[in-house]
């Protein structure tokens, strides 16, 4: 997008959010440390919410180390009022791991008296520090000129047309600090803050909607939209409808099943009994071939003998003639 163009739907963006929404100041007599944790539970939740539960964290625990030791889960709990406290228990916890872990001690103080690039090279390198994080802090805590900007401002940003696809990935908003004098820097981040709240908190409202299209309203098509429920293609149900159909039911499946071992068992069956009958049948011939053998035997043995005894009778018949 060409300059002039950008510059111009900003003051657009500005001039509607002037209408609908109050800008809150913050208090400055915070320290570095508590303007770094401050910035994690803002960052997108209303002020109001912040305030609450920043003055728990501070009042009810003995120190910030006693709540570096703490659960998530448990400081997810305290910073409930947020809108994301999950994610903003997270960011505090990080932080004030990574302070401990580079100070040993909680004490930020002395980098104020740095440069202001050294201290915020500093504050990016913390574990879970964000964009908007860094920009707070620079702008509240470090006298610097940086708009914080939230999620939810950076989709409102795209949405309106402000910046393209490839920016919003980045996390930035060229040429926003040109346009906003140093001088309304807070009163404009205040405002643009609670524009990108609204959108985070109900991306499918009616007041955000109405917002947006106030700016831009040729921007429905890049409005946020619910996501479809998924259906399936009719391609793939009808193919599913067509292997039921084809395939057998489950009765006709065992039926077959059934028939096919009965089938075997009876076709195995008959050759069992072929074969016994045949080593019986073979059986029964060589017993009765032994058996016919045998009798021969005895009666070629019994007319010898019948023979012998003839020839003996003849013998003595002969011996006893007279003279």
């Amino acid at each position: 997008m060409a300059s002039n163009n950008r510059a111009a739907v900003i003051n657009k963006v500005l001039k509607v959010v002037k209408r609908h929404f109050k800008p809150v100041e913050p208090l400055q007599d915070r320290s570095l440390l508590e303007h770094l944790l401050y910035a994690c539970c803002l960052e997108n939740s209303l002020p109001e919410d912040a305030d609450k539960v920043f003055a728990t964290l501070s009042q009810d625990f003995f120190d910030w180390n006693e709540v570096r030791v703490t659960s998530i889960r448990e400081l997810a709990v305290i910073m409930k009022p947020l809108n994301d406290p999950a994610e903003s228990a997270k960011r505090l916890k990080r932080i004030l791991h990574s302070v401990f872990e580079t100070h040993y001690s909680f004490d930020l103080e002395q980098m104020k008296k740095q440069n202001i690039g050294l201290t915020v090279k500093q504050i990016e390198k913390y574990k879970g520090s964000t964009g908007f994080i860094v920009s707070y802090v620079t702008q509240n805590a470090l006298g610097g000129h940086s708009i914080p900007i939230n999620r939810g401002l950076l989709e409102s940003m795209r949405v309106v047309s402000v910046i393209s696809d490839a920016e919003a990935a980045k996390g930035r908003v060229p040429g926003l600090e040109r346009i906003v004098p140093k001088t309304k820097g807070i009163e404009v981040g205040s405002l643009l803050h609670q524009l990108g709240v609204e959108l985070h908190r109900s991306p499918f409202g009616q007041t955000a909607r109405k917002l947006l299209l106030e700016i831009a309203p040729d921007c429905k098509e890049r409005l946020p939209k619910r996501p479809s429920k998924k259906v399936e293609p009719p391609k793939k149900t009808v193919a599913k409808d067509k292997v039921k159909a084809e395939a057998p039911p489950k009765k006709e499946v065992a039926k077959k099943k059934a028939v096919a071992t009965k089938k075997k068992e009876t076709s195995a069956a008959p050759k069992k009994k072929v074969v016994e009958k045949k080593t019986v049948a073979k059986k029964k011939v060589v017993k009765k071939k032994v058996a016919k053998k045998a009798p021969a035997k005895k009666k070629v043995a019994t007319k010898k003998v019948k023979k012998k005894v003839a020839k003996k009778k003849v013998k003595k018949t002969t011996k006893r003639k007279p003279r």
